[in-house]
């Protein structure tokens, strides 16, 4: 028994010295802690017959990536690898395979139903698009254009068309489907510009701040998938820094609506006292809050002393608003104050002073009027979300209508060499002017020439959006190709309901800029009823007012 006690000791000292060694050996450089006390005399061996240990960790096998050569060439581009231990491959050994699918997407690439920008539909039904993709049924189009990239990113989802679906190149699209016959296109969201009209689908517009790319038919998924299946969720966290993510980011997108004439006066501000202040805010507020930037033009200081609002058409011209009045651009959400209007020195200058101090307790800047002419002339400059956009304006009315000098108050009287080199400035710095003006009035829906001469002044020194403040119905407007030019929006809130037929509709214009860029416009039109409350026109008004604008607008069709 003595024997085999001593033998069974020796061959387990000896199990533990050779475990002990192997221990050691797979371990890079291991710290004491990582060694348990009592091991580590056991392996202090002399140092003429120990084996070298390792000095670091071996190398981690790169993940082997295969990307569909066929994704976007804008998110295969988009691919952050530097620093990363990823290794792109074409064939052979793979780790895993990015492509499209819905499998464990990694990214959404959004398309858009892009119409040339003189179309009247607004939005098709997801039932539509499926249809005509799938069965060649009818839609408000008969034929789709689209790139042959994006053809191949529309089918991963809908599968291969039964409608009619040409492939063209992309710096054809934008012609052909203007010159085309009830043809529409199907583009990618970065390269949406001003002559297009993006068609909601479903109830969704990648041009919108409530977009949900889940309900939308048009957003693509990408999705990676690893050699083992289980694998992919853990993976695709795992490189999503080095991924590309979209070519919509929400944070983004920037909008900005502008608005025609405020006047707060007479039969509007009669119907604000007796059915509320706010009433004027109820229908539209909702949309007009959403903006970044809501822009108004007021033209009618707001005074101390101003009394009860005399009734509609009076006769009275010399004009002032409450103080209690400016509740409701709150309501709409005003964020800037055009100043360029004929009415801003009707009360005087002490009424002038006491309107910009309350835009200044508000922290509501203005434009376009101030104090003198030097701070009149100024800008507005906004920064938001990575897109620089500035505001300015000028009274441009051959007569003079309060307009401010050195040494009193007034709005700005056009100086059109300041007005060019001001623009040209603003660009330099890198924003995207927005030029606004209080102009002759016309009662008619063509644009006159001398707002169209003016107009292009500042489109030509480098405003992307040219608007008129001043029209009480609205004016057609111009696209260029480096411009969009509304000619006049109409009222907003002012008493000339039921003045002429035209009187009763205006328009809010929604331009949307993403990541630094001009995008375009939605046009909203709006209807009054009465003399403090604009609403939404039902289908058939709508349908009819859009096409009025149209007949009398210029597009200035893409060159080939």
């Amino acid at each position: 028994m003595k024997l085999l006690n001593g033998v069974f000791l020796k061959v387990l000292s000896a199990a533990l010295v050779i475990m002990t060694l192997i221990g050691c050996a797979g371990l890079a450089n291991p710290e004491p802690e990582d060694i348990p006390a009592a091991t580590t005399a056991q392996t202090a061996l002399p140092s003429k017959t120990a084996a070298p240990l390792p000095t670091a960790a071996p190398t981690q096998e790169p993940i082997y990536l295969r990307v569909n050569a066929n994704l976007p060439a804008a998110y295969r581009q988009s691919l952050q690898l530097d620093g990363s231990n990823i290794k792109i491959v074409t064939s052979g050994k793979t780790s895993a395979i990015l492509d499209y699918g819905r499998g464990n997407p990694v990214s959404y690439w959004i398309y858009a139903l892009a119409a040339p920008f003189p179309t009247i539909t607004d939005e098709i039904s997801a039932k539509t698009w499926q249809e005509f993709w799938q069965q060649a049924a009818d839609a408000p189009f008969s034929r789709l254009v689209m790139t042959a990239e994006t053809l191949t990113a529309i089918k991963s989802r809908w599968g291969t068309p039964v409608g009619k679906v040409d492939v063209v190149d992309a710096q054809d699209l934008l012609l052909e489907a203007w010159k085309g016959e009830n043809t529409w296109a199907v583009i990618p969201f970065e390269e949406i510009q001003p002559r297009w009209k993006i068609i909601a689908v479903n109830g969704q517009s990648p041009l919108h701040k409530d977009f949900s790319q889940i309900q939308y038919p048009l957003a693509v998924p990408i999705s990676l998938t690893a050699s083992q299946g289980v694998q992919s969720a853990a993976l695709a966290r795992e490189l999503r820094p080095f991924l590309g993510r979209s070519n919509r980011d929400p944070e983004k997108l920037v909008t900005v609506i502008l608005t025609g004439v405020t006047a707060m006066v007479r039969g509007t501000a009669s119907e604000m006292e007796e059915k509320g202040i706010t009433r004027g805010a109820e229908i539209i507020g909702p949309v007009t809050r959403q903006a970044d930037i809501l822009h108004i033009s007021n033209e009618v200081p707001f005074a101390v002393d101003c009394k009860d609002p005399v009734p509609k058409l009076s006769g009275k011209l010399t004009f002032c608003s409450k103080d209690s009045y400016f509740k409701l651009l709150e309501a709409v959400g005003a964020d800037v104050v055009e100043l360029t209007g004929d009415h801003f020195q009707d009360s005087g200058e002490a009424a002038l002073e006491h309107t910009l101090e309350v835009y200044k307790q508000n922290k509501l800047p203005y434009y376009g009027g101030g104090l003198n002419i030097e701070e009149a002339k100024q800008p507005v400059k906004f920064e938001i979300r990575g897109t620089k956009i500035a505001f300015l304006g000028c009274n441009a009315k051959p007569t003079t209508y309060g307009n401010a000098t050195e040494e009193k108050g007034g709005n700005f009287r056009c100086d059109w060499d300041y007005m060019t080199a001001e623009v040209k400035k603003l660009r330099s710095e890198g924003y995207l002017p927005i030029v606004t003006f209080q102009h002759l009035e016309f009662y008619q829906w063509t644009a006159q020439s001398q707002l169209v001469a003016d107009f292009h002044k500042m489109a030509d020194a480098g405003a992307v959006v040219v608007s008129g403040s001043q029209s009480h119905q609205p004016h057609g407007m111009e696209i260029t190709d480096s411009a969009v030019l509304h000619y006049g929006l109409g009222n907003l809130f002012f008493d000339q309901y039921g003045l002429t037929l035209l009187t009763d509709f205006g328009f809010l214009d929604r331009h949307v800029f993403y990541d630094g860029k001009y995008l375009g416009v939605e046009l909203l039109p709006i209807q009054f009823k009465d003399y403090s409350q604009p609403v939404w026109p039902e289908e058939p008004t709508r349908e009819w007012l859009m096409n009025a604008l149209f007949q009398v607008s210029e597009w200035n069709y893409p060159p080939k």
